[in-house]
Order: C-alpha cells, then sequence, then structure tokens
C-alpha cells in the first residue's frame, strides 16, 4: 500500500460514510505523487495527514417555527479546513443534500481553490439540511435567525468569513448578518456576498459565472481559438449559471441550454437570459415556464433524463460549462458530449465532473478547466469585498471585474505553468492540485506544527 493510499484508508476509517470527501481527497492526492516523489519534507512533516483532516468541525442543531407554529429542526455545520494562508473563507449551502460528507468535500477544495487565488485566504465550508424552497420569507427568516444564534461565535472578520453558496444567496446572507450584529453588536466584514446596500461588492453576484467564462477563454487563447461563434451548454439556473451565460454572450459566444430541479431547457437559437433572470431570480419558478414564450424550446423533465446521466450534456456544442452541482457530469456524459464535438469544459460548480468523465476528458486531449481553478472567481471577489470593507472603500464594477479577470489569468497560468514544470502539459488538474498544495503546504511548514 503506498503512502497516499494508506492515508485513504486512514481517513475511511476515521470519517465512515462519506463518499464525496474521499472522491475529493482522492482527486486531490492522486495528482500529488510527481511532487511527493522530489519533495520528502512533505512526507516528513507529515502535511498530507495534517490537511486532509479538519483543524475544526462544528454541528449543532437549528430549531425553528414554521408559519403553521410547528417547530422544525435541522442540522447545521461549518468546517473550518485550514488557516494557514488567512481567515477560513467558504460558503454556506441551504438544500437538503446537505451531510458531513458533502461539506466536508466542499471545504476541503476550498481550501487549494483559495491558495490557488493567491490572496491571504484559508479554506472552509458550512450549511444546513434545510430547504428555503417553498418556504415563506418570515420561515427563512426564523431559520437563518436561530442558525446563526450558533454560528456567530465561531466566525469573524479576522478568523472565518462565511458567504453564499446553493439556496444561500443575498436575501439570506441579509437575515444571517441581521442576527450576527444582534448578538455581538459589531457592525463588521464577517460575510461576503452583502447587499450592496451594506458592505456588499459589485461584481460578487456574477464573479463566479464570468470568472469560469474568463478561464476558458484563457483555455482557448492558448491553444490560438476564443470563444467567439461557440456554442455552449450550461447546466444550472442560479447565480453562476445565468452570469456565465451573461459573459459568454459578451464574449460572442451562445449559451443553449440550463437546468434546474424541474429539468433541461434546451433552446437552439440560443437562451434568452432576460427571460431566465425573470423566472429564476424575480419570480423564483421552474425553468419549465420559459416554454409558454417560447413553445419552440425543449423542456426534458427529471424523470425523462439517461439513466446513466443528465439530459443537458446529450446536445451538439462547442464547450460546456457545468454550473450546478456535485457530479452531475457523469462518464456517459463525458462521452456524449466528446462525440458531439466539444472540444471544451470549464466548470463553475465544485466538482460536477465524476472522476472517470474527468479521466476522459483529460485523455481526449480538450481544454479542461477543473473547479478549484475556473470557478475560483467567487470566492477570489469575496476577498476584494473584504479588502473593500476593511479600507471602507466602494470599487466600481469596472475595477472589480479587471481584477477578477487578471486573478482568473493568473490562476490558469499558474495551473498551465505547474503542469509544464511537472511533463503533464496541458493537465490543468494537476497543475491546479499541485500548485495550490504546494502554497498551503509550505505556509504550513512554516508555521509549525499546529
Amino acid at each position: 500500500m503506498t503512502y497516499i493510499q494508506k492515508t485513504i484508508a486512514d481517513l475511511k476509517c476515521s470519517s465512515p460514510a462519506q463518499a464525496e470527501f474521499y472522491q475529493a481527497v482522492e482527486e486531490v492526492l492522486s495528482s500529488l505523487e510527481p511532487l511527493l516523489e522530489t519533495n520528502s519534507h512533505y512526507r516528513k512533516q507529515a502535511i498530507i495527514q495534517r490537511i486532509v483532516e479538519p483543524e475544526r468541525q462544528i454541528m449543532f442543531r437549528v430549531p425553528w417555527v414554521d408559519d403553521k407554529g410547528d417547530i422544525q429542526v435541522n442540522k447545521g455545520y461549518r468546517v473550518e479546513f485550514n488557516s494557514a494562508l488567512g481567515p477560513y473563507k467558504g460558503g454556506l449551502r441551504f438544500h437538503p443534500s446537505v451531510n458531513a460528507g458533502i461539506v466536508k468535500f466542499l471545504g476541503f477544495e476550498q481550501i487549494f481553490k483559495n491558495a490557488l487565488t493567491g490572496l491571504p485566504i484559508g479554506g472552509a465550508k458550512g450549511g444546513a439540511n434545510f430547504d428555503p424552497r417553498g418556504r415563506s420569507d418570515a420561515e427563512i427568516m426564523r431559520f437563518c435567525q436561530s442558525f446563526m444564534s450558533e454560528l456567530y461565535r465561531h466566525i469573524g472578520p479576522t478568523c472565518d468569513v462565511p458567504a453564499g453558496d446553493i439556496g444561500v444567496g443575498a436575501r439570506e446572507i441579509g437575515y444571517m448578518f441581521g442576527q450576527y450584529k444582534r448578538l455581538t453588536g459589531r457592525y463588521e466584514g464577517v460575510f461576503t456576498g452583502k447587499s450592496l446596500l451594506w458592505g456588499g461588492s459589485l461584481v460578487r453576484k456574477e464573479a463566479t459565472g464570468y470568472g469560469a467564462v474568463y478561464f476558458a477563454d484563457y483555455m482557448l487563447e492558448e491553444r490560438g481559438d476564443n470563444l467567439q461563434g461557440k456554442r455552449c451548454l450550461v447546466s444550472g439556473a442560479g447565480n453562476v449559471a445565468i452570469y456565465a451565460m451573461e459573459k459568454l454572450y459578451q464574449l460572442g459566444a451562445t449559451p443553449v441550454s440550463c437546468s434546474d430541479s424541474s429539468g433541461t431547457l434546451y433552446h437552439e437559437s440560443g437562451i434568452d437570459l432576460r427571460l431566465i433572470k425573470r423566472l429564476k431570480e424575480g419570480r423564483r419558478c421552474d425553468l419549465l415556464e420559459y416554454i409558454d414564450t417560447y413553445p419552440e424550446a425543449v423542456h426534458t423533465p427529471v424523470n425523462e433524463y439517461p439513466a446513466d446521466g443528465h439530459s443537458v450534456w446529450r446536445y451538439v456544442a462547442d464547450a460546456a460549462f457545468p454550473c450546478a452541482t456535485q457530479n452531475e457530469l457523469t462518464l456517459a456524459d463525458a462521452k456524449a458530449l466528446l462525440e458531439n464535438g466539444c472540444q471544451l469544459v470549464s466548470e463553475g460548480a465544485n466538482m460536477p465532473s465524476t472522476h472517470e468523465a474527468v479521466d476522459a476528458f483529460l485523455a481526449a486531449g480538450i481544454a479542461y478547466g477543473p473547479g478549484k481553478a475556473a470557478n475560483a472567481g467567487g470566492v477570489a471577489t469575496s476577498q476584494l469585498e473584504m479588502a473593500q470593507n476593511a479600507s471602507m472603500q466602494t470599487w466600481t464594477f469596472e475595477q472589480v471585474d479587471q481584477r477578477l479577470k487578471q486573478i482568473m489569468k493568473n490562476i490558469f497560468l499558474v495551473a498551465s505553468e505547474t503542469a509544464k514544470e511537472f511533463d503533464h502539459d496541458g493537465n490543468l488538474v494537476l497543475g491546479a492540485n499541485i500548485a495550490g498544495f504546494r502554497r498551503v503546504a509550505d505556509a504550513m511548514i512554516q508555521q509549525g506544527v499546529v
């Protein structure tokens, strides 16, 4: 049994039944072998064993009262994974699928994503198995206040700064920030993704989607190409997907699909982004209603998806942007994309492609941007929001967007150059993982055994 295999086996014993977490760890550690073979000091310092264990795991109950007067109870989490580079930074996810394994996988990925930005932020993640869909604003407020009544004592602008994720937008952040302020008596930048009225940053809402598209354009630029005229498949219909589609249009590409919990929408002539924004950001309704305006579009409900994957990836396109959730793109989906001529995949979501799908993309030699690199624009702009809060300044949309674009270029370059350094030219999975790991690991060694 190799050093890495033993580490993973030990992890499965100490953290049982956390499949997504194991998947994330295996993906990172397997790509570190070229580094570990030539740098024995990482092994002597037990960096691998230390980095796969969170510095702190917080689990708590969240009791709240619904509109009928009935008491509901959910489970809350915050996993503070690694603070070697700076305060813990990572989103909160409210979704029925949230459990300890999901939060740990997200937090582990966040360590390396944050390291790749070059900014002084550590890795964390959190959330609850609460579903905000179908709940009134009053119910969501009561839940958020109860959630924050426990979490507030573990966070702060110099120790842990949460943000949003699936199910957590400006509304939820507002309710949580209000409760934090009420409990602590402090008005400080403890959250990012805040409203522009009280400390938020321009471009934060758009940042993850914009960043995934910028990263895609840099990948194509290295190959002597660009996004102009490309037909693109996008999954999801939240902030990441919506603003990935917006930036695709701005760069001359055409997004032809998106998806939500009701199914997949395909519009051959191009998605009407204004209508999608009205449906999802304004009315918060299903994509099925898009058909009322565009009967020529196709909506495939979830119960009609292929047994081996997702309908959104079965259409002909030049590029794909998975922007929904983990493991949404299977090996069968990857094969369908490649057979249909797809030459680029840029991940807006966290670990949206299965391990087998990633292997297929790498073997095919297409431009593949892994999530921890391609979707780092969100957390990068969160740190820019923290900087504005700390200096009590507000930057223009153009200022933040230009900084975001440069950060995404830097991430691409460091991943690409690191891949070349280890004789894996074009393998941005290996390049991103080694570059992120090396930055965190070296900081851990310099700070001692803590």
